[in-house]
C-alpha cells in the first residue's frame, strides 16, 4: 500500500465476507422471513418504492403483474431477488427483515478473521477505513456490529450504499472520496469484482483485487495488484 493512501474503501460480498455468508444465509432468511415482515407493520415508504418499481417493470416480458396483495408484492420481492436486481427498494426490504434476525440473534454478522485484524492496524495507523455495498448502510451496520470478533462498527469511519451512486460508475468513487475528505489518488478500494475495481482505477483511485475462496473468477490483467487476505495489505 502507498504512504500516500489516506483512506480504504471496502467492499463486503467476496471481500469482508464470505459469498456463501450472503447466498447460504442471508439470502434465504429473506425468503423465509419476507411474509411474516409484510403482515406485520413494514416501512411504507419501501413498500411504496418497491410498488412504483413493480409498475414500471410491469412492461417487462414475463414480469409480475401489479398485484396489491401481500402475495403478490411477495412474489415481486423474489423476482427481483432471483435477478439480483440492485433495486433500492429490495435493498431497504433485505436490511429490515434482517434487522430482526440480528435483533434476536438468528443472525450473526460474518468476517474473514484478517478483516478485524486490518481494521485495528488502520485505525491505529490513522486511515479511515470506509464501506461500500449495494446492500443498505442498514445491513451493513449489522453484519459489522454483530461479528464473532465483537462490534466492528467503531473501526469504521463511513458506511456508503449506492445512493452515492453505482459500484461500476467512476463518479461513485469520486464523490465517496470527497466524502472522505480526501482526492481519489488518497483512497485505495478492495473489492473482488474488476469491473467495479476499473471503475474505481478510471476515477484515479488505487486498487486491489480481493481474491477470496468461492469467489468468481476474474479477468484481469498481470498488472492488476490482487490479495487473498487483508494481511497482505500492509
Amino acid at each position: 500500500m502507498a504512504d500516500d493512501v489516506r483512506a480504504i474503501l471496502l467492499d463486503i460480498e467476496g471481500t469482508t465476507t464470505p459469498i456463501a455468508f450472503v447466498y447460504d444465509v442471508l439470502f434465504p432468511y429473506v425468503r423465509a422471513h419476507l411474509r411474516d415482515y409484510l403482515r406485520s407493520r413494514p416501512d411504507p415508504d419501501v413498500v411504496g418504492s418497491l410498488k412504483q418499481e413493480r409498475a414500471r417493470d410491469a412492461a417487462l416480458p414475463k414480469s409480475p403483474q401489479p398485484d396489491e396483495s401481500l402475495e403478490g408484492l411477495a412474489g415481486y420481492v423474489e423476482w427481483l431477488m432471483d435477478r439480483d436486481r440492485k433495486s433500492p427498494g429490495l435493498k431497504a426490504l433485505q436490511g429490515l427483515v434482517w434487522e430482526r434476525g440480528y435483533r434476536d440473534g438468528s443472525l450473526k454478522g460474518v468476517v474473514f478473521p484478517d478483516v478485524a485484524r486490518a481494521l485495528v492496524r488502520w485505525r491505529h495507523a490513522g486511515i479511515k477505513t470506509a464501506i461500500y455495498s449495494s446492500g443498505s448502510v442498514l445491513a451493513q451496520r449489522l453484519l459489522f456490529g454483530t461479528t464473532a470478533f465483537g462490534d466492528l462498527t467503531p473501526m469504521l469511519t463511513e458506511f456508503f450504499d449506492t445512493s452515492s451512486g453505482g459500484k461500476t460508475f467512476e463518479d461513485s468513487y469520486r464523490r465517496i472520496a470527497a466524502g472522505l475528505g480526501c482526492s481519489p489518488p488518497e483512497m485505495l478500494f478492495v473489492s473482488d469484482v474488476v469491473t467495479e475495481i476499473d471503475a474505481a482505477r478510471n476515477a484515479g483511485c488505487q486498487v486491489i483485487l480481493c481474491v477470496r475462496p468461492g469467489n468468481a473468477p476474474q479477468q484481469v490483467s498481470g498488472e492488476q495488484r490482487f490479495v487473498h487476505s487483508f494481511d497482505e495489505i500492509e
